[in-house]
């Protein structure tokens, strides 16, 4: 098979397998970390959750990092990319082990969120860093491969990194700190990693002189207007386009999460411990269907255009949410999940690709990273919205419509803009 071989020439890039080994043990930090703190927050049998807890939640980790997400951007687009891997994932590994403390020590639930919205803050410059770096390790040639493969691989091993979450939970009789200890040592591998590539290999190319605070501030701004203007030329119009239906579609997947969170909290398991478990099982089946959707984009790409490919992707979520959604059973549901799993990581390789290629060096840093915020943005303001929605089962046939419309009204305006 071409893809097969394709990916045997791109595993024998040195340094594509080196980029990619940070990948995997970074976002595999993430799911471990990400399980740790929705057990702790979702799931601790002391704690009646609500959706409107977790859209508190997810705001307080995020929303303040949409503000200055952009200017981690510049900073990439500055700093040695592979040094922000370094430095990254060592911090990080530091604040993760900082929440266990704070963890075992049943610290006030503030405290708890600062360290952990420090963690996601550091996490805005690692994974902004990886997609920006990835066209300095392949070819063009093979870039629509890599962006179905290193995305996707990443994918998955924050989805195994869950996995390893509920097993060391299991061990350490339901010890979210040993868990979040646990991605803290994973963080410390992937700095760790990241001393195998070459300092000056993943850009960027300019490194102009560290200016006063002031001077940097003025300039952020000047060059955010400047990478804002660079992808609305008529020439990139393709890249905005794919990257506002993205963002929408991670609206979509934001809400449909809630919904599943409250769900498997309250409708569909009798204990906290038994939610968790299900919340599991459908982020493997999501996993699954993020390895199957790597394996399908690059030759649905190849055959309709990575455009039309979103197109596909969010008309058939259109049908198929509603569909698996509305029964509210146990069994549709992980349909579901293996569905938009492999329909959501499907339009991000597509989009990913349309971005790098329509995007020069220079920019990619500042693009990505509001690429970033944006997906925050659409996240947090969709755990608002089924906040205000759900009841307090998470049964709420509104919303899964609502979704199912907006799936719809996405794959009609990019079909229109493909078609002009």
């Amino acid at each position: 098979m071409p893809v097969v071989r394709d990916l045997r020439l791109l595993l024998r890039l040195r340094h594509f397998r080196h980029l990619l080994s940070v990948r995997l043990l970074s976002q595999g930090a993430d799911g471990v970390y990400q399980v740790a703190l929705a057990a702790y927050v979702v799931f601790s049998p002391e704690k009646q959750t609500s959706a409107t807890a977790i859209a508190s939640a997810m705001a307080v980790l995020l929303l303040p990092y949409s503000l200055v997400g952009p200017f981690a951007g510049v900073l990439l687009d500055r700093w040695r990319r592979r040094q922000v891997f370094v430095y990254g994932n060592l911090l990080r590994a530091l604040l993760a082990a900082a929440t266990a403390v704070l963890m075992l020590g049943h610290a006030p639930d503030w405290l708890f969120y600062v360290s952990a919205l420090c963690v996601t803050a550091v996490n805005r410059f690692v994974l902004a860093g990886l997609s920006a770096a990835l066209p300095r390790v392949v070819d063009a040639e093979r870039l629509v491969l890599a962006n179905s493969i290193s995305p996707t691989a990443g994918t998955l091993a924050a989805t195994a990194g869950g996995g390893l979450a509920f097993a060391v939970r299991i061990v350490a009789s339901d010890s979210d700190a040993a868990v979040v200890t646990l991605g803290s040592f994973l963080y410390l591998c992937a700095s760790l990693a990241s001393l195998r590539l070459p300092p000056d290999l993943l850009g960027p190319d300019r490194h102009p002189a560290r200016p006063r605070l002031s001077t940097a501030l003025a300039e952020t701004a000047r060059e955010l207007l400047a990478a804002i203007r660079h992808m609305a030329a008529p020439r990139r119009r393709e890249a905005a386009w794919a990257l506002s239906a993205m963002t929408l579609m991670r609206f979509c997947y934001g809400a449909l999460l809630v919904l599943l969170l409250m769900l498997c909290r309250y409708a569909l398991a009798g204990t906290p411990e038994e939610g968790l478990r299900l919340l599991g099982t459908a982020l493997a089946l999501s996993g699954a269907g993020f390895f199957v959707a790597a394996m399908v984009t690059p030759w649905a790409v190849g055959q309709l255009g990575p455009g039309r490919w979103i197109v596909v992707c969010s008309a058939t979520a259109a049908v198929l949410e509603p569909a698996l959604g509305l029964p509210f059973a146990t069994g549709p549901l992980m349909a579901a999940a293996f569905v938009l799993g492999m329909i959501t990581q499907g339009a991000k390789i597509a989009t990913d690709t349309i971005v790098q290629a329509c995007v020069e060096d220079g920019f990619r840093g500042r693009i990505f990273s509001v690429y970033d915020v944006l997906f925050n943005v659409a996240f947090v303001g969709a755990a608002g919205m089924a906040a205000l929605m759900l009841p307090p089962d998470g049964r709420s046939t509104v919303l899964v419509v609502l979704v199912a419309v907006l799936y719809g009204v996405i794959a009609t305006a990019l079909a229109r803009f493909e078609r002009r």
